[in-house]
């Protein structure tokens, strides 16, 4: 499939889009079938025998699934599960067969199931009833892949270990929140996902370098968007002249031009990463206070020193 690429900007962000054949990581069941919603993985019944799973019965099911209607068939990647529709007395749906990979075939006995297909965090159901001859049956996802990374202004790459995505449901409940789906999403990591639209926050660093973007993700496709974070790395130092070594035991404490508690820390150096702005640091070190305003521009990594020499935050401790 032929890729297409488009540039927008969104909540302060740049996003470029790609569409390929989606491929991609995670597991997490999804979906539902005449109301009933099936459980996550740890709330369903264990089997209730000691045969091999998928090999306790003589009705034969071939199970495949598809992207997309009239997509190909997944050959890895895909987890089966088939449950019994009535629920036991536990409340839980019973697990009679399991398997991953592509299509699988199952030996079940005679009767009606749902079967779930997830792939990634893309999940579909389905009814199915098996009988003596052998079945195929087919699973439609309806899914695509997302694949997140950012840049700093300028096009400047970010260290992967200091950039991390989360992925929410798009629409928030009546409290104004989303559900998470999937946390801790490390750059260039292809997420599977039913097709829809996603709110991504892009944090870099772990103050307040924060990019939040709306994504739709298409089925059949993988949606690459890469967003521009106007942040940089601040590193304070206490120092008795400029240039000088950096003091030990000083706390820190980092304000935004609003007066707003930013971050606090202790030791000689205090690295951090900060949206672009205005700040105020405060250092304290043996019962001496210090102050000083300081501007964080976007792509700008910066040593910012806090002089002995200046004057106190509180004359009074001088």
């Amino acid at each position: 499939m032929r890729g297409v690429s488009r540039l927008f900007t969104l909540a302060g962000a740049i996003a470029l889009f790609a569409t390929m054949p989606a491929l991609a990581q995670d597991t997490a069941p999804d979906g539902a079938i005449d109301g009933l919603r099936l459980p996550g993985l740890s709330t369903y019944a264990p089997p209730s025998t000691n045969l091999p799973l998928a090999q306790t019965g003589i009705g034969e099911l071939k199970l495949t699934a598809l992207m997309t209607e009239d997509g190909s068939e997944i050959s890895r990647g895909i987890v089966w599960r088939v449950f019994s529709p009535v629920v036991g007395s536990d409340g839980k749906l019973p697990l009679i067969a399991s398997a991953q990979g592509g299509s699988s075939v199952f030996h079940l006995e005679p009767g009606s199931y749902l079967v779930h297909a997830s792939f990634g965090r893309a999940g579909a159901t389905k009814r199915i009833t098996v009988g003596d001859d052998p079945k195929t049956e087919t699973v439609v996802l309806d899914a695509g892949g997302m694949k997140l990374d950012a840049i700093l202004a300028g096009g400047m790459r970010i260290p992967t270990g200091k950039l991390s995505f989360s992925v929410y449901e798009a629409d928030p409940d009546a409290n104004g929140d989303r559900a998470l789906i999937a946390p801790q999403v490390k750059p260039n990591t292809v997420v599977r996902l039913k097709a829809g639209t996603y709110h991504v926050v892009s944090t870099y660093g772990d103050v307040n370098a924060v990019i939040r973007s709306d994504i739709i993700v298409e089925a059949g496709k993988l949606t690459e968007a890469t967003v521009e974070h106007r942040a940089a790395e601040v590193t304070l130092k206490l120092v008795r002249e400029k240039g000088g070594e950096a003091i030990a035991d000083t706390s820190w404490v980092v304000l935004s031009d609003a007066g707003d508690i930013v971050r606090e820390s202790v030791g000689a150096f205090s690295s951090l990463v900060l949206a672009e702005g205005d700040y105020a640091v405060v250092a304290k070190n043996r019962d001496k206070i210090y102050q000083r305003d300081f501007t964080v521009e976007a792509g700008r990594n910066q040593d910012v020193e806090v002089l002995v020499s200046e004057a106190a935050a509180d004359p009074a401790a001088e």
